[in-house]
């Protein structure tokens, strides 16, 4: 059977066009981390784009809230932080738009220190929120507050219950809050060494630094094609 070169050409490009549509696409990488990315598409034209970014990942994170976050080593607080940057594909396709929330919280970790431990990704302009696996790494800096300690540490701080406990004793109704922000703020170091302490051993976080989340197992995001 005789074919033309015209009609040969079509059905090469056909069949190219067909083999490209199934290629998984390449590694993605992020501003500040690497994700890899399988497509599960339906028949015809779907809606969505399933999206693995895998175990690994790193996604970096500040917050809007806090300029430091304070502890004891046994201490557990929940925290909300924000994605940093962009998390996007080589091909620039938006993963994980910045703004996006991240809550979870501060623990003790197991041979010392505290640590992020993420729970749950809220999406920007999205309705999706999804359980994240992720933490931070062991964050091991301390710092001594005694009676001379600069006040400055604690201003605009998100401090740990243990502490926030010997406030709402002493101030009652007075928010928390509204002593930090005050100018008594020097109160506030002599609080914490409340019942004849001389000094209070504390872990001190920067979250801008230190919280950055490696995930711990794949992250399946949708994406709206539409």
């Amino acid at each position: 059977m005789f074919i033309s070169h015209r009609w040969q050409s079509r059905i090469a490009l056909l069949t190219a066009v067909g083999i490209t549509s199934t290629v998984a696409l390449p590694m993605l990488m992020a501003t500040q981390a690497t994700a890899q990315s399988r497509f599960y598409i339906e028949p015809q034209l779907a809606q969505f784009t399933q999206v693995i970014i895998p175990a690994g990942t790193l996604i970096p994170v500040e917050s809007d809230d806090a300029k430091r976050v304070i502890v004891t080593r046994n201490e557990t607080l929940p925290i909300t932080v924000i994605v940093a940057r962009d998390v996007v594909s080589f091909s620039g396709t938006l993963l994980i738009p910045a703004g996006s929330e991240i809550e979870g919280e501060v623990r003790p970790a197991v041979n010392g220190g505290s640590q992020f431990v993420a729970e749950e990704l809220i999406l920007r302009d999205s309705d999706q929120s999804l359980s994240i696996d992720a933490t931070s790494e062991v964050v091991t800096k301390t710092e001594t507050i005694t009676k001379n300690t600069d006040p400055d540490l604690l201003k605009g701080a998100a401090i740990g219950a243990a502490a926030g406990a010997v406030l709402s004793e002493i101030f009652g109704k007075l928010e928390f809050w509204e002593v930090l922000a005050g100018a008594g703020l020097g109160l506030v170091t002599e609080l914490l060494l409340a019942g004849g302490q001389e000094d209070v051993e504390v872990v001190v976080i920067d979250p801008d630094t230190d919280l950055d989340v490696t995930l711990k197992s794949d992250l399946v995001l949708n994406i709206d094609n539409r």
